[in-house]
């Protein structure tokens, strides 16, 4: 007889730039989700049942995790016992290990446990590159990993200043883009972090370029509107390079248009990380 299901919420990370995002895609087609390697690594685990992954934030293509998130049902055969965090973990990576794909941990959680449902807030970081005449210019070990923007150092008071605006509950229609939720979902979110800051490049102690450098802008909020993030990025960056006034932020909120969003302002998924889901640590903790 079947053991009942287990139900793991896993933490992973990996580098976006190689996938069409996180999502899984028909093995057939010309490129893969991140959900598929873990999916194709999970049938190792010899489940009676095929096991799907629950993603939690659906990055995009090119985007990256320092730290993602997601549920998944496990029913052994035979009446075996549960697979331990620790074996889940590395029956996984083993499996993953050409990929630039990596579980950081599992744990068990109750059935009724959803990945995405059940997050209370995520975290986003954007990554900003200055100075760089062109793309090659950029180190090697910084491409695909943040934008290359060419239009000079930005004005980091006027950015700050500019992000004050999106603090708080807003209909953030102008920010996202369209899709096919766009219609029926709501607008409505709160962003409960925004910071714009100076940062480091990796590795950037031992390089000699001494006219590049490196930003981040920090998002946090419980959920995200599609391409909200790299929307709010570019409007922020137009600020800090005088295409836009802080207060334009402002009546871009306000308009509640998605076309009225400034063409070709939008930042690319380069610099784009999912940091951080977070979970209340009662929903983590199994009935047993």
């Amino acid at each position: 007889m079947n053991a009942a299901k287990t139900r793991y919420l896993i933490f992973f990370q990996y580098f976006g730039a190689k996938y069409s995002g996180v999502k899984a895609l028909p093995p057939n087609g010309p490129s893969l989700g991140v959900e598929n390697h873990l999916e194709k690594a999970a049938e190792n685990l010899r489940a009676s049942e095929p096991i799907k992954f629950v993603t939690s934030s659906r990055t995009d293509a090119g985007v990256h995790a320092l730290c993602n998130s997601a549920h998944l049902d496990i029913q052994r055969k035979d009446g075996q016992p549960p697979f331990s965090e620790e074996v889940l973990v590395r029956v996984l990576n083993r499996h993953l290990r050409l990929e630039p794909i990596r579980v950081l941990s599992a744990c068990r959680v109750s059935s009724n446990f959803h990945a995405r449902f059940s997050a209370r807030a995520r975290t986003y970081v954007y990554r900003v590159a200055t100075g760089c005449t062109t793309y090659p210019d950029l180190p090697v070990f910084e491409r695909d990993l943040c934008w290359a923007n060419r239009h000079g150092h930005p004005n980091l008071a006027a950015m700050q200043e500019a992000a004050t605006f999106l603090l708080g509950t807003h209909d953030f229609s102008t920010f996202r883009s369209a899709s096919s939720e766009t219609p029926t979902k709501s607008p409505v979110r709160t962003l409960n972090w925004v910071e714009v800051r100076p940062a480091r490049g990796f590795l950037s102690e031992h390089s000699q370029d001494s006219n590049l450098k490196f930003w981040e802008l920090e998002f946090v909020s419980r959920s995200f509107l599609y391409k909200q993030v790299r929307r709010m990025v570019g409007a922020l960056v137009a600020v800090g390079q005088s295409r836009l006034q802080p207060h334009h932020v402002k009546e871009l909120l306000a308009v509640r248009d998605l076309m009225a969003y400034p063409p070709n302002t939008i930042a690319p998924p380069d610099g784009l990380f999912l940091k951080h889901v977070e979970y209340y640590k009662s929903d983590l903790e199994t009935e047993d």
